[in-house]
């Protein structure tokens, strides 16, 4: 399509989830640099608000995914009472999301390539974007404003400086980041919503101690408040012979965010958390077999993922990763097992000593004010 002038109005619509939300503040940031004058509103799930609530400059409208139809109905309300927009950007590839794109008036409904639009995502908008292929999925969401003519820039969250309770959180856990000469803190969040992509819990044990006892680094457990989540914890706990501190479902998502800001890494499988940590420049040790991370892979630590993709595609579905559809994911019994303890611990040595040089200093995780 044809360069946009600035429009008043913009809504974004991505319900879910964590991860997919964080890889489209990119586009919102370059999208407001594009057009100050705009009003952008982001029709999202509610869970994921929560999160989102800390960018500023975009008004969120939730919508309860539990709920079922009431919660489309409640929406079409919504959406009556302020009128049609100048721009949809429809950015999830669902028949959920869809019902929600149906009941949102707007002048153009900007959706996916029709090679991409799965779910009938094509049915829902009325213009598309470029045909691009096998791109990481921020990329494949900056494609948006690539189709409406917005200035290029280097992806940026600019997440603002947290309110005061996350704040107090995270300096009680971590009373000083590594960037000022203290302790190292090393984050396990250590389960997905996937069950099939996540690691061994003695493994993340062992991988524990090595951070403890070899770089004498604190280790936090962290996660959400769900039974998987609770058992890994003490799972790993009981294989871990040093003390770990287990923060799994004692705190909110802003204050995780907050508490990644003063960390030095973190260890977790294809998860929200990965996605999260690239938010406020945290160097994630992504650990990839059942997913591609080249598609799904923390996007600013994809050279510190321990990258078992395609030896899973070889051993599970007997071709190598670069003959599987680019969203093929092998969440198979067994796959995570391809991870060996000794790859990662190389990896948080490596990472360890790379941010032991000056240069990586002035990069350290960090929140920061305004955009």
């Amino acid at each position: 399509m044809n360069a946009m002038n600035s429009p008043e109005r913009v809504c974004l619509l991505r319900l879910s989830a964590i991860g997919d939300t964080c890889h489209v503040v990119p586009l919102l940031r370059r999208l407001q640099a594009a057009w100050p004058r705009t009003r952008f509103t982001w029709v999202i799930g509610k869970l994921e608000a929560k999160l989102m609530s800390l960018i500023p400059d975009v008004e969120l409208i939730t919508v309860d995914k539990g709920a079922g139809f009431s919660a489309y109905s409640r929406l079409r309300e919504e959406m009556q009472r302020r009128g049609a927009f100048d721009l949809l950007l429809h950015l999830q590839l669902s028949l959920r999301a869809s019902a929600a794109a149906a009941v949102i008036p707007a002048t153009i409904k900007l959706g996916f390539d029709k090679p991409r639009a799965r779910e009938l995502q094509w049915l829902f908008t009325n213009r598309r974007v470029a045909e691009r292929s096998r791109e990481h999925v921020l990329d494949s969401f900056q494609g948006f404003a690539d189709a409406l003519g917005v200035p290029p820039m280097q992806p940026s969250w600019g997440i603002p400086v947290p309110p005061p309770a996350a704040m107090a959180y995270a300096q009680q856990l971590i009373p000083h980041s590594s960037t000022e000469g203290r302790q190292r803190t090393l984050l396990i969040s250590a389960c997905s919503s996937h069950a099939m992509r996540n690691w061994l819990p003695e493994r993340y044990a062992a991988v524990a101690e090595h951070a403890v006892t070899r770089h004498g680094m604190r280790v936090i457990l962290c996660g959400g408040p769900s039974a998987i989540e609770r058992d890994m914890a003490q799972q790993i706990a009981l294989h871990c012979p040093v003390p770990l501190i287990d923060q799994v479902g004692k705190d909110t998502l802003p204050q995780l965010l907050t508490l990644m800001s003063r960390a030095t890494a973190l260890l977790t499988p294809d998860s929200g958390p990965a996605h999260m940590a690239t938010m406020v420049n945290l160097p994630v040790i992504g650990l990839y077999a059942a997913t591609n991370p080249d598609r799904s892979g923390p996007y600013l630590s994809r050279h510190w993922c321990v990258n078992r993709y395609d030896e899973a595609a070889r051993k599970f579905l007997n071709k190598p990763a670069g003959e599987l559809p680019w969203t093929k994911k092998i969440e198979m019994p067994g796959v995570m097992e391809l991870i060996q303890t000794n790859a990662v611990t190389a990896k948080l040595d490596e990472l360890l000593a790379s941010l032991a040089s000056p240069a990586a200093a002035a990069t350290a995780p960090n929140m920061r004010k305004g955009k």
